[in-house]
């Protein structure tokens, strides 16, 4: 691992950043992949193409310079309503990454963890995602989430349903019901709630992206397209949040 000083110089050295506060835990929502694509006359799946480069780049340097745990926006569960063809490319996409992880991140220590309803996906997406799971389990760098075939209300609906049915059997009083719980009926149950989240393209939305997890979020936007970003954009987002105030609604 290069030291500190030299991973944090870009070639302008605009950013000082602050090792001792950093984001313990980022989240980023990767939009952005068809706009590059169609300004270059591609195919949409020529942008995600290039998106998984970006991912890759992205998730060793979060690793090298000390972040805790990455959250990415894969694919949502309103994603499906895309044309057949761009949907297979994506899984297509994923299920390559996920063959090749160990290969990709190899010296990074990287765990990988897929958040989502991973039970609707294909048969061997299963398979791909459980293999990597256990292969990586143990590792002890950068927690990189994958959300996939995720959506932030049906998670929330999930939580809700499991805390019924414990009530339902007599397991659980509903006065026991707090917010720690339903934390821990989630699909990022054991993940700090996210620090930062980064959302490229110039869109200002969370669609439906850790609804219940960003309640005190620092939200960091650029119009910089997905394939486009780069180290130096990530160093940005971060410098951004240093300089902000976090009082989670006190003084």
């Amino acid at each position: 691992m290069l030291p500190f000083s030299k991973l944090f110089k870009n070639k302008k050295n605009e950013y000082n950043l602050d090792k001792d506060r950093l984001p313990v835990h980022i989240a980023i929502i990767p939009d952005g992949n068809g706009r590059w694509a169609k300004s270059r006359g591609l195919p949409r799946s020529a942008g995600h193409k290039e998106g998984s480069k970006t991912l890759k780049n992205i998730v060793i340097y979060s690793n090298n310079i000390g972040v805790k745990y990455l959250t990415v926006y894969v694919f949502s569960t309103e994603n499906w309503r895309r044309p057949q063809d761009e949907v297979e490319a994506l899984m297509s996409l994923l299920l390559g990454f996920l063959k090749n992880a160990e290969k990709e991140l190899r010296g990074t220590e990287v765990k990988i963890r897929v958040i989502g309803n991973v039970k609707a996906l294909a048969g061997d997406l299963q398979s791909e995602i459980n293999r990597v799971e256990k292969l990586t389990q143990n590792n002890k760098g950068l927690c990189l989430n994958i959300a996939l075939n995720y959506g932030g209300r049906d998670e929330i609906i999930s939580s809700v349903k499991k805390i019924a049915k414990e009530v339902a059997e007599g397991k659980l009083g509903i006065e026991s019901i707090d917010g720690n719980m339903i934390s821990n009926k989630l699909y990022t149950a054991g993940i700090p709630d996210p620090d930062l989240l980064i959302r490229t393209s110039g869109e200002q939305r969370s669609s439906n992206f850790l609804l219940w997890q960003t309640a005190y979020t620092e939200y960091w936007y650029t119009d910089v397209l997905w394939p486009d970003f780069r180290q130096k954009n990530m160093d940005e987002a971060i410098y951004n949040f240093q300089k902000r105030n976090r009082r989670f609604g006190g003084v």
